[in-house]
Order: C-alpha cells, then structure tokens, then sequence
C-alpha cells in the first residue's frame, strides 16, 4: 500500500492484520512503499505523528531511497524490515537509445539549430511551477553574456510553456524543441553537454547518467528524493544563489574539460545503479523475504 494517510483502503487491511489470528500468520502481510518522509509539502505535526504511527503497523517498508529508509527507521521503524528499492524509470532502454545516436546524427541536429559543440545546454521536463522556468530562462540570458555561443534546447510542455515560446522568438538562447519522447531524447542527451534543472529534480537525475549529460541544478529545498543519487563535483552541480549565480556554475562547468570530463564519468558509472531491473530485483527480494519472515501457522485436525 502507498504510504499515505489518506489512502482508506488501508485501515481495515490494518485491522485484520493485528488481529489475534493474523498476529499467528494467517492474516494478510501488509507492506507499504513510498518517499519514506513529506519533501513537497510539511504537515503539522499532528499528522506527522500520525503518518509515524500508521507506517509502524506495517509489516514490511518498501523505501525510493536510502534517506527515506533512514527517515522511516528514525521514526521507530525495524531497519531490518525496510527494503531500498532505488525508485529509478526504464533507463536500460534510453541508455541503449544514447549508444545508437551516430556522430553524424548530431552533426545534422546541430547545424539544423544553429548549436555549437560543447556550448549547448538541455532541459528536459515539464514546464511546471516547480521547474522554476522563469529562474531557468534568466539564467540562460545570463550565461549567453558570458558565453554568446551557448544555446539551451528546452523540451517539454506545460503551463510556462509561453514564456519559453516567447524566450525562443526573442532570441534569448533558448531552442523551443517542443515535447519529446523515446529516441528523440537520446539525441538531445547527445547533442548537449549539460543537462539545465535548478528546479525540481527527481527521476531526471536517472535520465541524465542515462543520457551522460550531466545535470546542474540547485540547493532549493523542494526537490524529490531522486535528488539524492546526485553528488556534487562527481556526477552533477549544485549551485547555490538565484539565476546569475547559477549562470555562473554552467558557464565555469562548460568552461573546465576536466571537470566536464569527470561529471561524464561519474554519470556512466551510476547510470548502471539505477535501472527498473534493479529496483525490481531489490522490490522482489524484499517481498520473498518478508514471506519468508512470516510466521509458520500449522493447523490442527
């Protein structure tokens, strides 16, 4: 069951579960998967505590990751019966997708909009207040005075999607691509050096060791647990400040190869820990031994 209060159907499934008889093993074995803690939104703390006590009637914790794990065992929670399942999408596909883009792919992609090589940034994701879009376009005019050349492809959709039409016109830096899927984001991944997110961060984190496009986003304190997988000076960049300080750590990243060189590596290395094959393996092994936890009932003639 997902970890929520709201989420009713769960009480009487509790209830059954504490039972004299479930407690002997005959009752259903209830696991509950979520963030293990609130990152968007804090409630008071009456429903804090509430969340607390419900997730502690559980049998089993299925956590996105390791800080959700630590948040659920801090709150009373057997670390032994909480499982890290490593919440990841099917990166193995858009990995295979990155490998199979030719040099001439983005060769004709690049001159078809006007890139130049190692001076093209990516953002790719939802046009949400949680983005931060407006930041995102300021930091790109920013970074065009101290590097003309630099380009941001943005691809995507959502209710900012104007300001960044109107962005695109103007001729801002910004390269509108419209909304993409499946391949096409292996030959944006491709085409660009690094991956624009100082909003939101969550399952991109994967796609951008997919995709070898190292992110640079922020220290905002709204991001989702996937944030987590990021390391900075290793696999991404965490700025700090508003839009030109945040212009500053793309164009000082763009600008150093070795440090280019070294976030590249550091994504190739993760993009392997994050798959849908190993968080499900991870979310299989936890159920078997859950079942296996289980009180053994013998029933008598």
């Amino acid at each position: 069951m997902g970890q929520a209060l709201q989420n009713l159907e769960t009480y009487p499934l509790l209830a059954r579960g504490l039972s004299r008889r479930a407690r002997a093993g005959c009752g259903p074995a209830l696991a509950m998967w979520g963030h293990g803690r609130t990152y968007h939104k804090e409630g008071g703390p009456l429903l804090r505590v509430a969340k607390r006590v419900l997730t502690r009637q559980a049998s089993w914790f299925f956590a996105y990751t390791a800080g959700g794990a630590d948040h659920v065992a801090a709150g009373g929670f057997p670390r032994d019966r909480i499982t890290v399942v490593r919440n990841s999408t099917d990166t193995t596909a858009l990995v295979a997708a990155r490998n199979a883009v030719t040099d001439a792919q983005v060769a004709e992609f690049a001159s078809q909009h006007g890139l130049v090589p190692d001076r093209t940034g990516l953002y790719l994701g939802g046009f949400h207040a949680s983005k931060r879009i407006p930041f995102l376009l300021e930091a790109v005019a920013h970074i065009v005075k101290r590097m003309p050349d630099f380009r941001l492809l943005v691809a995507g959709d959502g209710a900012c999607r104007s300001s960044v039409e109107s962005s695109a016109a103007r001729g801002d830096g910004v390269v509108y691509v419209g909304p993409v899927h499946d391949d096409r984001r292996a030959l944006l991944g491709a085409a660009s050096r690094l991956m624009l997110m100082p909003g939101l961060v969550g399952l991109c984190a994967v796609d951008s060791f997919a995709l070898r496009t190292p992110l640079v986003t922020t220290d905002w304190p709204g991001h989702s647990p996937e944030f987590e997988y990021l390391e900075h000076g290793r696999n991404a960049m965490v700025a700090s400040g508003g839009p030109e300080q945040y212009a500053e750590a793309v164009v000082r990243t763009l600008s150093s190869p070795e440090l280019m060189a070294r976030l590249q590596r550091g994504c190739v290395s993760n993009s392997g820990n994050y798959t849908v094959e190993e968080m499900s393996a991870r979310f299989a092994a936890g159920v078997a031994e859950l079942l296996e936890r289980r009180p053994v009932v013998t029933s008598r003639g």
